[in-house]
């Protein structure tokens, strides 16, 4: 089961925390998620699972940034959020998509109990500009039936930051 907008809206404050929220990015069974206005890319071309790789931090100017083809961006939302009782899912918009830009390659299931802000795997198929604040996503929440168990992960609860890979301690 999949909530409302207006079910999103009612729980806001218990279970569901979006902040900051705006009642313009509320849809009917979702809630739009804005870019951040700084961007992640790796250093270099060849990365290793097994080790931290380093990145480098881009600034998105008012004036947009043009994104380059076969090239990772990590960027995240600017609304942190925060679920209980329920499992955040995150898609691009429709909108976005069409013009080929991809905001969540992969990793748009999330885990119960999660806390932060949402790290964007972004990638396009032609050159494009982006720009701050533009939204980009957006969340949808499925009801968990059943005992469960709260994301306590270490890796990435809580973070205040874009989160590049940390793979790497699954391997330590």
């Amino acid at each position: 089961m999949i909530l409302s907008g207006r079910e999103i809206q009612a729980r806001l404050g218990k279970e569901l925390q979006i902040t900051p929220f705006d009642e313009k990015q509320l849809n009917p069974n979702s809630y739009n998620l804005r870019l951040h206005n700084e961007l992640l890319v790796y250093d270099n071309n060849v990365l290793d699972m097994k080790t931290p790789n380093p990145a480098s931090k881009l600034i998105i100017p008012e004036e947009g940034l043009l994104l380059e083809t076969n090239k990772l961006y990590l960027g995240r939302t600017l609304e942190h959020t925060q679920t209980d009782g329920f499992v955040p899912m995150l898609e691009g918009r429709s909108s976005i998509g069409r013009l080929g830009l991809f905001i969540h390659v992969t990793a748009g299931f999330g885990d119960v109990g999660f806390c932060g802000y949402w790290t964007l795997e972004i990638f396009c198929v032609q050159p494009i500009r982006i720009y701050p604040g533009v939204e980009v996503c957006q969340i949808y929440y499925h009801k968990i039936l059943g005992d469960y168990d709260t994301y306590r992960s270490g890796k990435y609860q809580n973070n205040k930051d874009i989160q590049p890979s940390m793979l790497y301690k699954d391997f330590e």
